[in-house]
Formats: structure tokens, C-alpha cells, sequence
């Protein structure tokens, strides 16, 4: 049984919690290498577009609650999704057409866009901050877990338990289903084909008579839809605070890079390669090992390379490693 138990634990602990963070991750990189690869720029202000679409839904959210409207065991969230993304898909296209438009009609090199985005950045953060505040907000509602460590005790007769949240569930399967509908898109309509077109060859796609403009507002409303869920999961799942979602920005841009810059299957790997690589290497690992060694080399301290409060760092360190050695990440996306 003690195998069981270590497998157990590991899951409760590790493996659970990474692949909700890694799916999260994945939807925040997804929108960073749309824009990477179609609009030709690092988006230095999509953790801020996450908390501003969030910031909306947490709002949506309460004004359902005062309403006494509710959405059965799941969380209320879900349903004030579509405000959130049409709010942000909003703000995305007025600051392209007051910010970015203008730099594309001068024929600025990427350096000037990324300069562009880290005012864009600054800006949203206060917005946001304005908007809601600096604070923890929870906004999640309906059932909390999906199995109970004491259920899951005694439906075993293990001596650990395995907790799995809603909220957790919930962030899988909507990650799945996004990664699936905007694959569909991309591969299968004639508006995804044009954007693919004019991210391989801009040149070509005008002189086949691809609309540019068109092509730049279709990337937005997408990006805007998959910050706002990727910022929802990560609040619903955690807890939201505006200064976490600019911290968010480090590992996301990781994760796309670790993948490949502008290869969607690229972000979703890299997603989940950051996330078990952060709380792999932060999670204390005795417990674990004291029931998978035997008794005699069991460990005396925690195992924890390093404490959580470096998590973050774990993604730099990743990140330094993979420019350094393969820039074009492991799907060979475009060269950083």
C-alpha cells in the first residue's frame, strides 16, 4: 500500500495541481504567440489584458450573485464569461486603433511595438487596479470539490486522500475544449487559413487579396477571448490579484518560448512543461519519498529545492536555458 499512498500523495500534490496551472498556461501563451506569429510582436501587456478580462467577468460575476442568478454546481463565473471577452475584445481593438495601427502604417521594426505594448502594459495595470483594486478577490461559487480527500479515503482505505477541485476540472476540460475550437478554426475556415497565410508570408497573402486589417482584427478578438478565459481559470482556481496576473507575464512568456514562438502546439507544451517544472521543484517531496523508500533511507529534511516563493524564478531560469541553447524552442517556432 505504501506505493499507492506515495502515487497518491504525489497526485494530490503535484500532478493535479500542475496540469490545471499548465492548462492555464497554455491558453496565456496561446494568445502571446497568436499575436508573436500573425501581428509579428511579444506582447508585453497580455498578463494585464488577462486581469482586465477577469476584472470584468469577477463584476459580471457579482451582479448575477445580487440578481440571485447562478449557474447550478458550477461556478457563476462561467456564465459572465462572454461580457468579459467582448469588454476586453473591446479595449484590444480600441488600443490597436489609437496604439498599433499607427506603428503598422509606418513600417515600425518589432522593437517598436514592444516598446508600444509595455506603455499598454502600464496602462491596463492601473485600469485594472482603478477598476477593482489591489486586493485578493474570490469570486468562485458552486460545489468546491469534485473528490473529497476523505471520500477518497474511504472509498480506498488508503492512508492519503486525493482532492480535486471543481475548479481545477472545470480549467481542463474549458482548456481542452478552446485548444479544440480554435485548432478547428485555424485548419478548417477560410477566415483561420487567411490568418495562417498571412503569418507565412505577409507579402504574398496581400497580392492573393487577403484583407490585412481584417486578418489583425480577427487575432484580437481571438487573443481577447483566450485572456479572458486564461485569466478566469487561473482567478477561479487560485484567487485573483492584479499584481499577480503582471507576474503571470514571466511564465507564460516562457512557456510560448520553451515551445516555440509562434507554433500554437508549441505554447500548450511549453504550458505544461513550466508548470510541473514550478511546482515539481517547489513542492516538498518527504512525504512522498517517505512512503516510496523504505524506512532506513527515509529523508530527514523536506526534499524542496527550492520554496515556493521562487516559483517564478524556476520559469527564468528555464527560459535563460532555452534562448541560450535552442532559441527555436522544442517545435521550432520562429527564432527569438
Amino acid at each position: 500500500m505504501e506505493p499507492l499512498n506515495a502515487l497518491v500523495t504525489f497526485a494530490n500534490f503535484v500532478l493535479v495541481p500542475a496540469t490545471a496551472y499548465g492548462a492555464q498556461l497554455a491558453l496565456g501563451a496561446l494568445g502571446v504567440t497568436l499575436i508573436y506569429g500573425i501581428l509579428r510582436f511579444s506582447n508585453f501587456a497580455h498578463g494585464d489584458t488577462m486581469a482586465f478580462g477577469t476584472t470584468i467577468v469577477i463584476l459580471t460575476t457579482w451582479g448575477f450573485q445580487a440578481l440571485g442568478i447562478s449557474f447550478g454546481p458550477l461556478p457563476t463565473a462561467l456564465l459572465a464569461l462572454p461580457v468579459g471577452i467582448a469588454a476586453t475584445a473591446l479595449l484590444l481593438l480600441g488600443t490597436d486603433k489609437a496604439v498599433y495601427k499607427f506603428y503598422r502604417s509606418k513600417k515600425a521594426v518589432p522593437v517598436t511595438f514592444v516598446i508600444a505594448s509595455l506603455g499598454v502594459m502600464f496602462i491596463m495595470n492601473g485600469l485594472v487596479r482603478f477598476i477593482i483594486g489591489a486586493d485578493d478577490q474570490r469570486f468562485a461559487d458552486g460545489e468546491r470539490f469534485l473528490v473529497t480527500a476523505r471520500g477518497f479515503r474511504e472509498a480506498t482505505g488508503l492512508d492519503e486522500g486525493l482532492a480535486i477541485r471543481s475548479t481545477q476540472a472545470i480549467t481542463v476540460v474549458v482548456a481542452v475544449i478552446v485548444v479544440v475550437v480554435l485548432f478547428w478554426f485555424l485548419n478548417k475556415t477560410r477566415t483561420g487559413k487567411s490568418m495562417r497565410a498571412y503569418s507565412d508570408n505577409e507579402d504574398l497573402a496581400l497580392l492573393s487579396g487577403i484583407n490585412p486589417e481584417r486578418v489583425v482584427m480577427y487575432t484580437w478578438l481571438m487573443v481577447a477571448a483566450l485572456a479572458t478565459i486564461a485569466g478566469t481559470l487561473y482567478g477561479l482556481d487560485k484567487s485573483f490579484k492584479p499584481f499577480t496576473y503582471f507576474q503571470l507575464l514571466l511564465p507564460i512568456f516562457a512557456a510560448a518560448i520553451v515551445g516555440g514562438l509562434g507554433s500554437p502546439i508549441g505554447a500548450i507544451a511549453g504550458g505544461f512543461v513550466i508548470a510541473f517544472a514550478e511546482v515539481t521543484i517547489t513542492y516538498p517531496l518527504k512525504k512522498v519519498l517517505g512512503y516510496a523508500l523504505p524506512e532506513s533511507l527515509e529523508p530527514d529534511g523536506l526534499v524542496q529545492l527550492l520554496s515556493t516563493d521562487y516559483k517564478f524564478a524556476v520559469s527564468f531560469v528555464i527560459l535563460i536555458v532555452v534562448l541560450l541553447f535552442r532559441p527555436t524552442g522544442l517545435f521550432a517556432g520562429k527564432a527569438v
